[in-house]
């Protein structure tokens, strides 16, 4: 008894932007950006949420219409041998590092825009081994439901893993190492407990500490904290004279806090020094983008995507030649090659899709398992390897037949 796949998706915005149009922006060319990454273009979403793009992914999984959203652009394409009923999906699990919202969860706010009524979702960051940790998530509650002693916890015969990112919002435009690197999409997949069938296989999830901090990215507060040690930071003067404007305290007026010159996150020091991370703020740039140290996470990858290959598969019981495919998290194509030399492995043995992608965090897993199912590299029955690697340092594989 097992997970199985029953539908895949995915989906892009429509604009695509070139490697040559990033000549205008930062002092690079193609071959350049070809040579180090693999990539001549990319995906960027404009007026597209993460959530739409993740509703076009999971519609297409599912095998429904996608959701018509008005002034969106979005290029989407899947395979589901059937539809699934929308009110047979008792589980959504989203992953993201670029959420449109804080509260409610994203997943949420998918569950409602694709009509899910009897599903409990929830969102899940593990940077971009996400889909990795989603699937795991999602087959370990749907297998421990149907346990001895499921009956005491939530019955879970169909789940919705969806991976959803917008990175070129955390994107420093002006740093030619990592702004050629990152687009934006969303790719999907549906889950069914089947008895006597295998699905998932095996999963194998993994944390090394960043000690170095290379790979992070703030989180930028705007509101101004009116607090210090000491308790409310306050001025009497400009208290009364913000009152008198007017006697209604619902109307809302920003003047008063404002007029404090507060600090909109104190602790924001503590943190910046916590990651190391670079104050771009101070020198006119945006704070909240990635920072990215190439060299030491390019070191981190590749050991630990053969290391995940191979646990894995051990788990499975499947030698690493014997799987159909390897579908890796599309970061780097030179870090994919690295990872085929360690294994042992013919490049073609890798599902490769960055070059009109880009790396788009977490939901590369998944819009490349969709390639490889519609170009014919893996069919229904086939053995396929998950693997990817992310911030934290998060690492991780799942093997599936499909």
């Amino acid at each position: 008894m097992g997970a199985c796949a029953m539908g895949f998706g995915k989906a892009v915005p429509g604009l695509v932007v070139h490697n040559e149009d990033l000549e205008k922006l930062v002092q690079t060319d193609d071959e350049w950006i070809v040579t180090r990454t693999g990539i001549s273009s990319r995906h960027v979403s404009v007026n597209e949420t993460m959530v739409d793009l993740a509703a076009a992914a999971a519609a297409e999984a599912l095998g429904m219409d996608v959701p018509s959203v008005p002034g969106a652009n979005i290029d989407s394409a899947g395979v589901c041998p059937e539809p699934v009923d929308p009110a047979s999906i008792d589980l959504v699990v989203l992953t993201t590092i670029t959420p449109d919202v804080l509260v409610p969860s994203n997943a949420a706010a998918l569950k409602r825009m694709l009509g899910l009524d009897s599903a409990v979702a929830f969102d899940v960051n593990a940077a971009c081994t996400g889909f990795v940790y989603g699937v795991s998530v999602a087959e370990s509650m749907m297998a421990a439901s149907h346990t001895a002693g499921g009956g005491a916890r939530n019955q879970y015969n169909r789940a919705l893993v969806v991976s959803s990112e917008r990175l070129t919002r955390l994107t420093d435009w002006q740093d030619r190492n990592t702004c050629v690197l990152f687009g934006d999409g969303a790719g999907a997949m549906v889950l069914e407990w089947r008895d006597g069938e295998q699905g998932v296989m095996s999963s194998y999830l993994k944390n090394d500490d960043d000690d170095a901090n290379s790979l992070t990215c703030r989180q930028s507060y705007s509101s101004p904290l009116p607090f210090d040690e000491n308790g409310v930071v306050c001025d009497e003067e400009a208290k009364a004279a913000h009152d008198a404007r007017s006697d209604d305290p619902k109307v809302v007026d920003y003047s008063y806090i404002a007029s404090l010159g507060l600090s909109c996150d104190p602790a924001a020091g503590r943190a910046d020094d916590l990651f190391d991370i670079d104050d771009r703020a101070s020198r006119g740039g945006p704070e909240q983008v990635i920072y990215m140290n190439g060299q030491k996470v390019f070191k981190f990858a590749a050991k630990a995507m053969e290391n995940a290959v191979r646990q894995a598969c051990e788990r499975a019981g499947v030698a690493v030649q014997d799987v159909k495919a390897i579908v890796p998290h599309q970061a780097n194509l030179r870090i994919i090659e690295f990872a085929a030399k360690r294994l042992d492995l013919p490049l073609d043995a890798f599902q490769v899709s960055i070059g009109h992608t880009g790396n788009t965090s977490s939901s590369c897993l998944p819009m490349a398992l969709v390639d490889a199912i519609s170009s014919g590299k893996v069919s229904h029955g086939d053995i396929v390897v998950l693997v990817a690697f992310g911030g934290g340092l998060t690492s991780g594989a799942a093997v599936m037949r499909l």
